[in-house]
């Protein structure tokens, strides 16, 4: 081919139609890890031409699916997250000197004493890009006891006694949340 990015649209297919895989960490006893592969059970072991997997809450119930693009007209495929129902906090950053998303940003919070670690870093991938809110699963913490917020400019900014099962927005800067919506399981979150 002259221009490899024409491949499809010469009626070729790239995928060697590999299996895709889905892996569950379980913890050993012993202080290691695990993943148990559970590609069969999820459905997600089909051969389809898959070229980006979004996370995001995207049903607002607090859990995250998945959402599967193919190339070459393949169907997009939602992977619905069917664990139990424990507690998030999600968390959109506004920034001020920062850049106005915070990305780069770096969030931990402490529920029931034990950090969680993320990044603002919304991942872009083929033709598709994760949701800018931080998702921190809590188990059955029902709040965040602190949440550390290093943001992009050097600034650091502390939160305290955050309630659970709620989307915050926090101002850079800003004392508490800008704003919090509590919203009911599967009804979609104001624009």
């Amino acid at each position: 081919m002259e221009n490899p990015w024409e491949i499809v649209g010469k009626g070729h297919n790239l995928s060697a139609y590999e299996r895709k895989r889905t892996f569950v960490n379980v913890p050993d006893p012993h202080g290691g890890r695990n993943f148990l592969d559970i590609s069969f059970l999820t459905g997600a072991d089909g051969d389809g031409d898959g070229r980006c997997v979004v996370a995001g809450d995207f049903r607002n119930i607090g859990k995250l699916d998945l959402i599967l693009r193919q190339t070459s007209g393949g169907p997009f495929i939602l992977y619905q997250n069917d664990f139990p129902q424990k507690n998030y906090l999600k968390v959109s950053l506004r920034g001020s000197k920062s850049n106005r998303l915070g990305i780069g940003a770096r969030l931990i919070a402490v529920a029931k004493g034990q950090p969680i670690v993320r990044e603002m870093y919304p991942l872009n991938s083929y033709r598709s890009q994760m949701p800018n809110i931080v998702h921190f699963g809590l188990g059955d913490a029902t709040k965040v006891e602190r949440l550390v917020i290093h943001w992009p400019s050097g600034a650091k900014q502390e939160l305290t006694n955050l309630v659970g099962d709620r989307h915050i927005v926090v101002e850079e800067g800003k004392d508490g949340p800008a704003a919090v919506e509590v919203v009911e399981p599967g009804k979609p979150l104001r624009p």
